[in-house]
């Protein structure tokens, strides 16, 4: 169970970074960027490729981002310049990648073995090596194995890996977002009209944005794909829906009173879910329902703040009626 905790962590820090990426279409901007369920995916296609022919794992994250970059180009050039409404100008880039995917990998599954004669480096590898060699040989029988075994396996290092990517990006994140560009594209988003009075070029500001937003969900898509050994052509069905999960989960939990608060929120919301579907499978639900609850978990979290709201005003009003019965017995 410990060593499922702990693989449902990694893969949340993973897949936080993709959350990071929907924060800034969907929050910022409060466009709903159906293109991150391609541009995952060609994040993925892009880094296996490169990784099975001898590419450094973390040179073909970049490229993976660089990718990501132009699909979010795409997506922007289709809306602000086509006019193409923003919801639409995702769904045409989103069914797009699935044919540049396809190009990309050559075929639909692309396998990247860790072990054995064909095994390929990953950017988990020497994190998970370095583990194997502090640790060394130990007795499988001994009272401390079990924590040795969890020290030793792909999931701690994956861990490790995502910990500090996800805090590197939220700290540049954070830099840039207070950076005179930065609070541009956030004004942007909030009132348009405003922006362009100030003599800035919103379109630009949209485009910037949203190639952001894909270029961070193809490096999750890349970092994922080496995680779980493999890159499919259908990794990024329901990504959007995983991220927009993650991201209300987060602001419920943590809240979103400052912008470094909503940073911390997005990766603590990812690992939220992550557990939450780990546990569910771990309890014996079957993988076809998996998405049934996904949806069903989306619509609850997408519903907490109302809920939170009437809990609220139900709380105040009892506490009102008490104030007035102890006002009327003195």
């Amino acid at each position: 169970m410990v060593n499922i905790i702990i693989g449902a962590i990694a893969l949340g820090l993973l897949w936080g970074i993709m959350t990071l990426g929907v924060h800034l279409s969907y929050r910022i901007l409060d466009v709903a960027d159906l293109s991150v369920e391609g541009t995952i995916t060609t994040g993925g296609a892009t880094a296996a490729v490169l990784i099975s022919n001898g590419v450094n794992a973390w040179l073909a994250c970049l490229v993976a981002l660089v990718a990501g970059l132009i699909g979010g180009l795409v997506t922007a050039i289709l809306h602000t310049k086509l006019k193409i409404p923003a919801l639409l100008a995702g769904i045409l880039t989103m069914t797009a990648c699935y044919s540049i995917n396809l190009r990309i990998m050559g075929k639909a599954n692309i396998p990247l073995p860790t072990t054995g004669s064909n095994k390929v480096e990953t950017v988990f590898t020497p994190v998970h090596d370095l583990m194997k060699s502090l640790v060394g040989e130990y007795d499988e029988n001994s009272s401390m194995a079990w924590l040795l075994d969890i020290l030793v396996s792909k999931n701690f290092s994956a861990m490790l890996v995502g910990i500090v990517v996800v805090i590197v990006l939220s700290v540049i994140m954070y830099w840039f977002f207070g950076t005179e560009l930065g609070c541009a594209i956030r004004a942007t988003g909030n009132n348009q009209q405003m922006v362009r009075a100030q003599g800035i070029s919103t379109t630009l500001m949209i485009i910037i944005c949203l190639m952001l937003s894909n270029g961070l969900v193809a490096f999750s898509g890349a970092l994922i794909a080496q995680y779980q050994a493999y890159a499919d052509i259908q990794m990024g069905i329901g990504s959007i829906v995983i991220g927009l999960a993650s991201l209300i989960i987060g602001e419920v939990l943590i809240g979103t009173k400052t912008f470094k608060r909503n940073l911390v929120a997005l990766a603590v919301g990812a690992v939220v879910y992550r557990i939450i579907i780990a546990l569910v499978m771990a309890a014996g639900m079957a993988a076809n329902d998996l998405k049934l609850f996904t949806a069903i978990t989306v619509t609850f979290c997408l519903s907490l703040p109302l809920i939170k709201n009437g809990i609220n005003k139900l709380i105040s009003k009892r506490n009102g009626e008490a104030a007035a019965n102890i006002g009327e017995e003195e």
